[in-house]
C-alpha cells in the first residue's frame, strides 16, 4: 500500500506594494515633487512682491513727506489785493448818434444846374459855394423889371408935373377942381407902378442871388443827388445835397423812468453830469461829453425817456446814425474798497471771497458787493484794503487749505 504524502501546493508570493505598482507609482511621486516646488516658488515670489511694493511704497511717502516739508504740497493760485480807490456810478443807456443840425439844401428857382462846386465828403462852412444854377433867365427878367421901372417913373413924373401945373390954375379958378382931383389919382397910380416896378427888379435880383447856392451850415458834404446838366425846379421835393453837422455832435439815448429823479436832481444842483460813448460791442470808449438836455415828457409804451449829449468829436469818431452804448455818470465814490470782480464767489447763500491768510492758508469769508464798475467792484463789508483774495483757481479750495499765491502786483510768490 502506497503510503499517500500530503501533497503541498506552493502559490507565487505576492510582490511588495512597490513592485505591484510598477511604473504607477513613480509618476504620482513625481508630480507630487514638482507642486511642492511650484507651491514653495509661488510663495517666493509672493514674499518678494509684499517686500518690493513696501519699500516703493516707503519710498513714496518718504517722498511726499519730503514734497510736503520743501511747500511742494500747495494749491498754485492766483491772488488779488483788495486797494483803496474811487468807483463811479454810471447809468447804462442804448442811444444813438443824431446830428444837431442837418439841412437838405434845395434850389429855390427853376433852372439847370450849371456848377457844382463842392466835393463829396468834404466839409464845408458856412457861405461857402455850393453849386450854381443858370443865372441868364433872371438876369434878363431883371432888365425888363429896370425898363419897366424907368417908363413909370418918367409917366409918374409927368402927371407930378401936371398935378402942380392944375393946382396953381386952380387957385386962379382956371381949371375945375375934378381935373385937379384926377390929376391927384393919376399921380398916386404912377407911385403904385413905379413901387411895382421896384419889387419886380427886387425879385428878379433875389432870383440871381438864388441861382449862387451857398451853405447855410457848417458841416459834412453827403452823397451828390444831382448832376450837373439837370434841370431843377423849386418845386422838388429831393434836394441837391445834405449837410450834416458833425462837429459838435450830439448823442440822444433813453432812460428808464425809475432813474430819472437821479438825473434831474443832480441837473437842478447844476451839476455837468459826464457821458461816456462806447462801441456797439462795449469795449472801446469812443467818446466822452456832456448832458445837454432831456425831453419834455416819457414815452407811455416804454417807460423811457430821452437824453441829449454833447461832444466835440473833434476826432470825427462819432458818425451819424451810429449806434452806440452810452454811460451816464451819476455819483463818484471816493475812497471806498475795491477788489477784482473776478475775485468775488457766489452761491445760493451768499457771496464770499476765499481771503489768504498770512501762513499761506485761505479762509471763505462773507462780503458785501456794491457798485461794480468794469473789472472793479466796491466791497462794503467783509473785506479791508491790502487783503489779498484768490482770483484764479477757487475750483481746488476749501476752508483751511494751503496755498503758493501770486498776488497781481507783486513780485514774491506766497507760500513757497
Amino acid at each position: 500500500m502506497t503510503d499517500h504524502q500530503p501533497q503541498i501546493i506552493l502559490e507565487p508570493t505576492p510582490p511588495p506594494p512597490s513592485e505591484m505598482s510598477g511604473g504607477k507609482a513613480r509618476p504620482r511621486r513625481q508630480l507630487w515633487v514638482w507642486l511642492a516646488v511650484v507651491i514653495l516658488l509661488g510663495v517666493g515670489i509672493y514674499f518678494f512682491a509684499r517686500r518690493g511694493g513696501g519699500a516703493k511704497s516707503g519710498s513714496s511717502s518718504s517722498a511726499s513727506a519730503g514734497a510736503r516739508t520743501r511747500g511742494f504740497g500747495a494749491i498754485p493760485v492766483v491772488a488779488a489785493r483788495a486797494r483803496k480807490s474811487d468807483i463811479g456810478v454810471y447809468l447804462p443807456c442804448l442811444g444813438a448818434v443824431t446830428p444837431i443840425y442837418t439841412v437838405t439844401v434845395n434850389s429855390r428857382v427853376d433852372g439847370q444846374l450849371m456848377k457844382v462846386y463842392y466835393q463829396e465828403g468834404d466839409v464845408v462852412r458856412q457861405g461857402d459855394p455850393l453849386v450854381e444854377i443858370d443865372p441868364r433867365p433872371y438876369a434878363v427878367m431883371l432888365t425888363q423889371a429896370e425898363g419897366q421901372r424907368i417908363k413909370d417913373q418918367a409917366l409918374l413924373d409927368n402927371a407930378r408935373i401936371d398935378l402942380a401945373r392944375y393946382q396953381t390954375l386952380l387957385t386962379q379958378n382956371a381949371v375945375p377942381e375934378q381935373q385937379v382931383a384926377t390929376q391927384k389919382a393919376l399921380v398916386a397910380q404912377y407911385e403904385g407902378a413905379v413901387k411895382t416896378d421896384q419889387g419886380q427888379i427886387d425879385s428878379a435880383k433875389l432870383d440871381l442871388v438864388y441861382c449862387h447856392i451857398t451853405a447855410p451850415i457848417t458841416g459834412r458834404v453827403g452823397l451828390r443827388l444831382v448832376d450837373p446838366g439837370n434841370i431843377v425846379h423849386a418845386a422838388d421835393t429831393n434836394g441837391l445835397l445834405v449837410i450834416t453837422q458833425v462837429q459838435p455832435i450830439s448823442v440822444i439815448f433813453t432812460l428808464a423812468e425809475d432813474q430819472l429823479p437821479t438825473v434831474v436832481q443832480k441837473m437842478r444842483a447844476g451839476r455837468r453830469l459826464r457821458v461816456d460813448i462806447y462801441d456797439h460791442a462795449m469795449t472801446t470808449k469812443i467818446a466822452t461829453g456832456s448832458l445837454a438836455t432831456l425831453d419834455n415828457q416819457i414815452d407811455q409804451t416804454t417807460g423811457t425817456v430821452k437824453l441829449r449829449a454833447i461832444f466835440d468829436n473833434q476826432d470825427k469818431a462819432l458818425f451819424p446814425n451810429q449806434f452806440v452804448n452810452a454811460r451816464l455818470l451819476v455819483e463818484e465814490k471816493h475812497g471806498v474798497t475795491l477788489l477784482s470782480t473776478a475775485a468775488i464767489q457766489r452761491n445760493s447763500q451768499m457771496t464770499y471771497v476765499y481771503v489768504v491768510r498770512p501762513d499761506s492758508t485761505v479762509t471763505v469769508r462773507p462780503v458785501a458787493v456794491g457798485t461794480t464798475e468794469g473789472d472793479q467792484s466796491e466791497i462794503t463789508s467783509g473785506l479791508a484794503p491790502g487783503e489779498a483774495v484768490v482770483m484764479t483757481g477757487v475750483d481746488k479750495l476749501q476752508e483751511g487749505s494751503k496755498v503758493s499765491a501770486q498776488v497781481d502786483g507783486d513780485s514774491s510768490r506766497r507760500g513757497r
